[in-house]
């Protein structure tokens, strides 16, 4: 049984990956054990109240557990589980496919597509600038590869990063020639970088995505750019306008000061990066509500990812309904 099956006042035994687990204290000073669990279908809250010291040495972020106890819709605290008890996932008893999402294409499928991507980039110095963090022997190129390209709201998992950034940047290209004024190997360029301060602002365990020290402390946007102008200022002779214009777009592609960008699109080709990369994460929180939606159901409760239910039509429900 999938998280995403689940019924209020449904009794449970089943298994699930453990998140995240945090003991609290009650007004009374009993401890209680407060655990976020998943699958690739989504996340519940789980409520331990006994025996919270023996728990904690079984309840251990990033490894699966087996949870008996009851799932219930609270008033106020929402959708739980209340622990009956706990206990090691047994070898054979659950298919660890079930417990981690992933892209729908392949990893080596998404490395040639980006390949080939590259291959249109006719301007020597952002060629050799992406050859030097997307290069397939560099090792910025294995953390890309493999990095999350969010906690939570799209492509939060192995091979994420690359997933989101490849259809950025193929947007990126498809659109470049309709629109006058655009350049193409900048804006491909940017598209494909500008999430480059997740390598270092997230962590890379997938079983628990957080961030790191230096992603709450400057932020990915930072992060992001330093790497960039580092690797620009070891290349011989890279013009400064295109410089300038290849940070931009990483300082602007969250589009507003809100949001978190230093600075707001100011050129043809951070608008459209921005554009793009808005969509497309977006877009993918609404793969990801999908993912979650139960059998018969066309209605996903409200998403702060996309600031609305997502509905997906009664064909959907129906498919479902029938699995």
């Amino acid at each position: 049984m999938l998280v995403r099956d689940f019924r209020d006042g449904q009794d449970l035994d089943v298994v699930l990956l453990v998140r995240a687990a945090e003991t609290r204290r009650r007004r009374d000073g009993s401890a209680i054990l407060r655990l976020a669990l998943g699958d690739r279908t989504g996340q519940i809250v789980a409520i331990a109240r006994d025996g919270v010291d023996e728990l904690q040495d079984v309840c251990r972020v990033g490894e699966p557990v087996r949870i008996a106890g009851r799932y219930e819709c609270h008033a106020r605290w929402g959708p739980q589980i209340v622990v009956r008890a706990v206990g090691e996932a047994a070898p054979g008893s659950f298919d660890v496919h079930d417990l981690f999402d992933g892209p729908p294409r392949s990893a080596r499928q998404m490395e040639a597509d980006l390949r080939e991507l590259v291959a249109t980039i006719q301007h020597p110095h952002l060629r050799e600038l992406l050859e030097r963090i997307l290069g397939e022997h560099t090792e910025s190129w294995r953390r890309y590869r493999d990095a999350p390209a969010a906690k939570y709201y799209h492509q939060a998992y192995v091979h994420g990063l690359l997933e989101h950034s490849l259809s950025v940047a193929q947007g990126v290209h498809a659109l470049a020639a309709r629109f006058p004024g655009i350049d193409h190997d900048v804006a491909v360029t940017g598209a494909l970088l500008h999430d480059i301060g997740k390598l270092e602002a997230y962590t890379s365990d997938p079983a628990c995505i957080d961030m790191t020290d230096a992603g709450r402390l400057h932020g990915e946007i930072p992060l992001g750019y330093y790497r960039i102008r580092r690797e620009i200022e070891d290349i011989s002779g890279f013009p400064a306008e295109t410089a300038q214009a290849v940070l931009h777009i990483i300082l602007s592609h969250h589009g507003s000061l809100e949001h978190g960008s230093p600075v707001v699109p100011c050129t043809r080709e951070a608008t459209l990066v921005h554009h793009i990369d808005n969509l497309g994460g977006r877009l993918g929180s609404f793969d990801r509500l999908e993912k979650g939606l139960a059998p018969g159901e066309s209605w996903t409760p409200f998403d702060r990812g996309i600031g609305s239910s997502a509905y997906f039509g009664p064909a959907v429900a129906d498919e479902r309904q029938a699995a």
